[in-house]
């Protein structure tokens, strides 16, 4: 199977999950959740779905169990909008990318601050050694 077929139907699912989540799901314990990534075997049986969901722990082990308990109303309407020989089987995995990435920009802002307050500390040490 070529790999654009498979790179295409990782994103019309994409699309669909997407659509499904804004507008199909009525599940309350499902709020902000974004799908950031689609990876589907080579067969197109089964698809990790990996989802970015805003708020702290316990809110997303409450949406992830309202993600799971709704595979089955899901994989029901990818098959109706995607035509494809087997609906895949999906499973959701939390994308922490998004966390990983606020953490090191935290990081970065922390030794920039450092750095220039040990440029300021030492051009002020310096000044007052010439003065």
């Amino acid at each position: 199977m070529g790999k654009q077929r498979k790179e295409k139907v990782e994103e019309l699912i994409k699309q669909e999950i997407s659509k499904l989540l804004l507008n199909g799901i009525k599940d309350p314990r499902i709020g902000f959740v974004t799908v950031t990534d689609i990876k589907m075997t080579s067969d197109l049986k089964n698809a990790i779905i990996f989802i970015s969901i805003m708020g702290d722990e316990a809110r997303k082990k409450e949406c992830m169990e309202g993600l799971k308990s709704s595979i089955g109303f899901i994989r029901r309407e990818i098959g109706k909008a995607v035509r494809l020989r087997y609906t895949p089987e999906i499973s959701f995995e939390i994308d922490e990318t998004l966390d990983y990435s606020l953490h090191i920009q935290k990081l970065l802002d922390e030794v920039e601050t450092e750095k220039s307050y040990s440029t300021d500390a030492e051009s002020e040490t310096k000044n007052e050694n010439f003065s």
